[in-house]
């Protein structure tokens, strides 16, 4: 048994397997994550400004305690050298929390006053050379690593103006204890303080943004467990900002969704309707087929001349029969091009529709003597009728018919490798509000009953001959010009059959 190998360039698993991060994976609502993320931020925001405030809180606590040993200084100082009782001193030393106070003086040292000197001190202090970043890591030196038998010397400016700088020595638990004292301070505030501040953001984007998030969200749920309801589609609000501009594109979408729901279903229901008829219609084509052909046989010469043209009329009946409803399909059949000529197809057309010299509306048909075009004789017979007995319904919208209003003009002509037709009439034209959905099924119909099938089907089958349909502006009434080219693939040996010929 052996494993496959796979390459190293390919991942061994794929991306929308991975697993998802801790955040997505946290099964709380919105609501939650935004509350947790406000606190999260307020309390960092807090942090950030306690740390400058606990270091400046440092520095002037040490700058009292010199601006103390100043004062101190300039007493001892004042007194003859050796004058001032060493109880005094100590009284002294206690109001500032001192050990020791020392001054330079010109060359000199001088210790001003002391008491219970330490061996040893634990950390020197130059507040003549205070940095920002410096300070910040000397507090937290102190608040953590602070020890109760440490001794601190900060050195600053002499008052005096002989004086070059005073130092004092002091213990650094007091410092220690007031930092300590102030940090619970501003812990109680900040706490205080942020929770109020999260309050008022956690509300108001709860109120802006996850309100109406959780209201698209639960509308989309809706509509998903019922799409063909109508009051499923969501209302919009009077926002204008993304969160309106949602709501409408969402409202706009679940629109467009519902009405292709509907028209797919209406779809549907046509399919079967005609499914359960298409047998017994079948049936009564191919008896009425048989009839047809008993007519030959009548000696009559107009049953002559019209049983030829009604067995074919019945036999396209039974043939788009039996394919039942081809719109209704995915797809047509692919058309059978072939060389056919355009003015009998009018013929037909023509006579399939009735239009004989007692019907008031008058056929006129123009095209170049001897036009053929490579299409499908049966789809754009289709095309034509369609498009014909749409004039013809509109001519008799108008009511009394007038043969000298009422007419159907039929052109056409070659252009280069592409065969144009245009089929017009004189009556009412097609309203604006009709021309946005002329070739959908069901939505293209201009006049009452009408089914909008007509012009979706033929546009369907001239696309599928790789031409175009479209309505010409500025017509009286309305025209549709169609364009066949040429099939391509077989104008190669076309022309070399010409050339031989």
């Amino acid at each position: 048994m052996g494993l496959t190998e796979t390459s190293g360039s390919e991942p061994s698993v794929d991306a929308a397997e991975k697993p998802a991060g801790w955040w997505a994976r946290l099964r709380v609502g919105l609501s939650g994550k935004l509350l947790m993320l406000t606190i999260l931020f307020v309390l960092v925001a807090e942090i950030l400004i306690y740390v400058p405030l606990i270091a400046n809180y440092r520095v002037n606590w040490l700058n009292d305690r010199l601006a103390a040993a100043h004062t101190a200084a300039l007493v001892l100082d004042a007194a003859p050298s050796g004058m001032v009782p060493e109880t005094l001193a100590k009284q002294i030393l206690d109001s500032i929390g001192a050990r020791a106070v020392a001054a330079k003086m010109g060359n000199q040292r001088r210790l001003l006053a002391s008491a219970e000197l330490p061996s040893s001190v634990t950390d020197d202090v130059d507040m003549r050379n205070v940095t920002w970043w410096r300070s910040i890591k000397e507090a937290f030196e102190v608040l953590l690593f602070c020890r109760s038998s440490d001794v601190m010397r900060v050195i600053g400016p002499a008052p005096m103006a002989k004086g070059q700088f005073i130092e004092i020595v002091f213990d650094e638990a007091p410092l220690y204890n007031a930092m300590l004292s102030f940090s619970v301070n501003i812990l109680v505030v900040s706490l205080a303080i942020s929770a109020f501040t999260a309050m008022l953001v956690f509300l108001a984007l709860h109120y802006l943004l996850v309100r109406p998030m959780e209201r698209i969200t639960s509308n989309m749920v809706a509509f998903r467990a019922d799409p063909e309801n109508p009051t499923r589609i969501i209302r919009r609000s009077r926002r204008n900002d993304e969160i309106g501009t949602a709501e409408e594109e969402l409202a706009e979408m679940q629109t467009e969704l519902a009405s292709m729901l509907h028209q797919k279903n209406r779809l549907a229901s046509l399919g079967l309707a005609v499914a359960k008829i298409n047998h017994d219609l079948r049936n009564l084509l191919a008896s009425a087929q048989l009839f047809s052909d008993q007519l030959t046989s009548l000696p009559d010469p107009k049953v002559q001349r019209f049983a030829p043209k009604l067995m074919h009329a019945l036999e396209r009946a039974i043939a788009l029969c039996q394919s039942t409803l081809s719109y209704g399909r995915a797809q047509e059949t692919a058309p059978d091009r072939r060389q056919i000529a355009v003015e009998p197809l009018l013929e037909d057309v023509r006579e399939a529709l009735g239009l004989s010299i007692e019907v008031p509306i008058r056929w006129i048909v123009s095209v170049e003597r001897g036009l053929t075009m490579e299409a499908d004789a049966d789809q754009m017979f289709r095309v034509v009728v369609n498009l014909a007995r749409n004039a013809v319904q509109a001519l008799e919208a108008h009511g009394a018919r007038d043969p000298a209003r009422d007419q159907i003009r039929i052109t056409g002509r070659r252009e280069g490798s592409v065969v144009a037709i245009e089929i017009s009439d004189t009556g009412p034209g097609i309203p604006e509000r009709a021309r946005q959905n002329l070739y959908k099924a069901f939505q293209g119909s201009t006049r009452t009953g009408g089914s909008g099938l007509g012009l979706a089907i033929a546009a369907e089958l001239v696309r599928a001959h790789g031409g175009d349909i479209a309505l010409v502006e500025g017509t009286m009434g309305a025209t549709f010009r169609i364009t066949i080219p040429d099939d391509v693939d077989e104008l190669p040996h076309r022309r070399s059959v010409r050339a031989s010929g």
